[in-house]
């Protein structure tokens, strides 16, 4: 099982690598994955240049393969200016829309402010509506306050949330049909995939 995680954090290290090494973590703690985590910011400019070119450089491809190809996606933003990043936006712009029909997707976004994890629900899950993908009910957002004393550590608040999503995604992950390679992917319903979900108590 293929877990990419998709980071769009512009420092190193950053809050948004680091939210999303957490939180595939706790996958991996529910389901065998093999974690593959792709920097936005490595490939800025090979973005950018796709946009002007129309075509995706041999690493750009490679990386826009990873994503589609894996069976789920935790993809994690810093927010600016009440929205995902433009670097964020711009790496999914290159996606194919059809790509990620069916795929289970964990959103997350960090911040410097609480005030801005609304834009988990009004910017992050309408994006991957309208990919098609599958998000589990769980957003995670981590504000400054949210981290601890250590600079990987959070807050007591913010780690029941991480579990809570991972679990979610897990379970997408766990019962998921597998692709047979020699039919069209069925694309299973939100509702059905929500109703695998095991009770989360």
């Amino acid at each position: 099982m293929k877990l990419v995680v998709v980071t769009a954090g512009l420092t190193q290290p950053s809050s948004s690598r680091l939210l999303a090494d957490r939180l595939a973590e706790a996958v991996t703690r529910q389901a065998q994955a093999e974690v593959r985590v792709i920097e936005l910011r490595d490939l800025a400019v090979d973005i950018a240049n796709n946009f002007v070119t129309g075509f995706p450089n041999a690493r750009l491809r490679e990386a826009i393969e990873a994503v589609t190809e894996a069976d789920g996606l935790i993809a994690v933003t810093p927010i600016f200016s009440g929205s995902y990043s433009g670097l964020f936006k711009s790496f999914f712009d290159v996606i194919d829309n059809g790509a990620l029909a069916g795929k289970p997707v964990l959103v997350a976004a960090t911040g410097g402010t609480a005030r801005h994890s609304l834009a988990l629900e009004h910017a992050l899950r309408p994006l991957f509506a309208y990919l098609r993908a599958v998000v589990v009910p769980t957003a995670v957002y981590a504000a400054s306050e949210d981290w601890g004393g250590a600079a990987d550590a959070f807050t007591d608040g913010l780690g029941p949330r991480i579990a809570r999503a991972a679990e979610e995604l897990a379970d997408l992950l766990l019962h998921r049909r597998p692709r047979t390679g020699t039919e069209e992917e069925e694309v299973v319903p939100f509702e059905q995939q929500l109703a695998a979900l095991r009770p989360l108590g």
